[in-house]
């Protein structure tokens, strides 16, 4: 094995299950599309293959079935749509600002770059659902996604409604900022990650921390980082 990116050997694979019985992996990441991730994670959990998995926009049937899976072949996974720590500790510090700024009006915006097919992140999601969830209010009710041109009042107080709003531009590897606005001041939480390494060390602890588990059943990184 080498470090050197220019002597990674890469295959490309068409049938998965000769794959794994050839390698005989302990571990499988995926961090690719929704499509591939959801028929791809099924194979290698059915196959005794824990899986660390970053994919965003999974669907509820998929994590449904793969949770059942989970279960019944003894094999634990970790699903996570950012397995930055600095971001897993914001979706942490998000909570505990709102719990005391419940009043204020507040908005997530995430950018990435011009390649990223799902709009708004996974990432601006969970920070999105956990503030909610510190309100005690349905996201479905109190999300709005984006405002378009023309008359558009915001209701007043995060309890009332969040924005959540998404650019595409460049190159950007991913900054996710909640903006907390009160009367006469505002705080913002920010994280912006600058190259993907924050993504590899987190993906790393996860390997790591699956590799170990004992209980079957899907993991968040909250969980990996202990936070």
């Amino acid at each position: 094995s080498s470090n050197d990116p220019n002597k990674i050997e890469i295959n490309n694979v068409e049938n998965l299950k000769e794959v794994i019985i050839k390698t005989k992996p302990d571990v499988a990441v995926d961090f690719t599309i929704a499509p591939a991730t959801e028929k791809n994670s099924l194979i290698c959990v059915e196959n005794g293959i824990r899986c660390v998995i970053g994919t965003t926009a999974l669907s509820q049937e998929f994590l449904d079935k793969f949770e059942d899976e989970i279960k019944r072949n003894h094999c634990p996974a970790v699903i996570s749509p950012n397995m930055a720590p600095g971001v897993n500790i914001i979706f942490k510090m998000a909570s505990i600002l709102t719990k005391y700024l419940a009043d204020w009006d507040i908005e997530v915006i995430e950018s990435h770059h011009h390649r990223k097919a799902d709009s708004p992140s996974g990432t601006a999601l969970v920070i999105a659902n956990t503030i909610c969830d510190t309100l005690g209010c349905d996201p479905e009710e109190t999300l709005k996604f984006g405002r378009s041109k023309g008359p558009n009042k915001r209701e007043v107080g995060a309890k009332n409604e969040i924005g959540v709003h998404a650019i595409r531009a460049g190159d950007i590897v991913g900054d996710h900022t909640i903006l907390f606005a009160g009367r006469g001041e505002r705080i913002e939480l920010k994280h912006q990650a600058h190259s993907r390494d924050g993504f590899a060390s987190g993906a790393i602890q996860a390997i790591k921390f699956i590799a170990n588990q004992q209980e079957n059943k899907i993991f968040d990184m909250k969980k990996v980082l202990n936070l």
